[in-house]
């Protein structure tokens, strides 16, 4: 089984975790200090764990070069993007059909990947990403197209463009730096999380100055949830260093089902039909991209 494969599953079952946590803390903070959650104690572990792994396993340091610092800056601003549109998603009144168009990122990647980035999937691969798009539709989108608007899908496309590039750039940059495994995705990581922290305590600070200190008076729930990104991105970029991004966001479609059953269990959510049907073909795309 190769190393990739538990990394994602790690990342996916994470990231279910944080969005859990998300949610709750939605109620209480604005949208913009539940995004800098993500990141405002995320970027100190994440300089924590890049001091262990050499502590453990030293390796040389990274050599930083213009096409580098482009990557990781074209990677945070874009992550930054498709949040941005996702939360105009959650908006709109029809916003399901187009958080499933958003959740379209590993059909994207696979595209833009085969055609600007020099991965090439074979096609029992291909096989697996368009179930696996087809999984994440049936689950997310609300069965009522005749209210679809054209804001609402290209929001929704837009969002998982900028996901799916944000992705690609992070492989990119994991490459350029040629470091032994997994040194390479761990700076990247505290490159990509240290950026997106600033621009965003900036932009905070700015605009909605009473949100720090929001965050402030909820110290527990911000520092779960960016406990869990912080170990999410780096099953993350480490899945990513080690395989093509459409397999492993194909294989961390599963994230679903975790966040279903945490869904069940915490909250007492019931499952739908459709939603057993998506479970499904969710395995049933992960089975495929695993084989290939």
């Amino acid at each position: 089984m190769g190393l990739w494969i538990p990394f994602t599953l790690f990342a996916a079952f994470m990231q279910s975790w944080r969005n859990a946590f998300q949610s709750q803390l939605s109620k209480e903070v604005s949208t913009a200090g539940v995004t800098l959650a993500r990141f405002i104690y995320a970027s100190p572990l994440a300089v924590l764990y890049l001091v262990m792994l050499y502590q453990v396993s030293p390796a040389p340091l990274p050599t930083v070069t213009t096409k580098l610092s482009v990557m990781v800056i074209l990677a945070s601003v874009s992550q930054i993007v498709a949040t941005a549109l996702m939360v105009k998603l959650f908006q709109l009144r029809n916003y399901a059909i187009g958080v499933g168009l958003a959740k379209s990122e590993a059909i994207i990647a696979a595209t833009l990947g085969a055609l600007f980035f020099a991965a090439p999937l074979n096609m029992l691969a291909w096989v697996g990403v368009i179930v696996g798009g087809i999984a994440v539709w049936l689950m997310s989108a609300a069965g009522s197209f005749k209210t679809l608007s054209w804001r609402t899908v290209l929001l929704g496309v837009g969002s998982g463009l900028a996901f799916a590039l944000t992705t690609l750039w992070v492989r990119e940059a994991s490459l350029i730096l040629a470091l032994p495994f997994p040194h390479g995705a761990a700076w990247v990581l505290v490159a990509v999380i240290s950026l997106q922290t600033l621009m965003l305590l900036a932009w905070i600070g700015w605009r909605e100055p009473e949100t720090l200190h929001a965050l402030y008076q909820r110290p527990k729930k911000t520092f779960l949830i960016s406990l869990c990104s912080c170990l999410g991105s780096l099953g993350w970029f480490t899945a990513m260093s080690l395989e093509t991004v459409a397999l492993v966001k194909t294989l961390g479609q599963v994230e679903v089902l975790f966040t279903l059953l945490i869904s069940a269990r915490f909250f007492k959510d019931a499952l739908a039909p459709r939603d057993l049907l998506g479970l499904g073909l969710i395995v049933a795309g992960a089975v495929c991209v695993i084989i290939a």
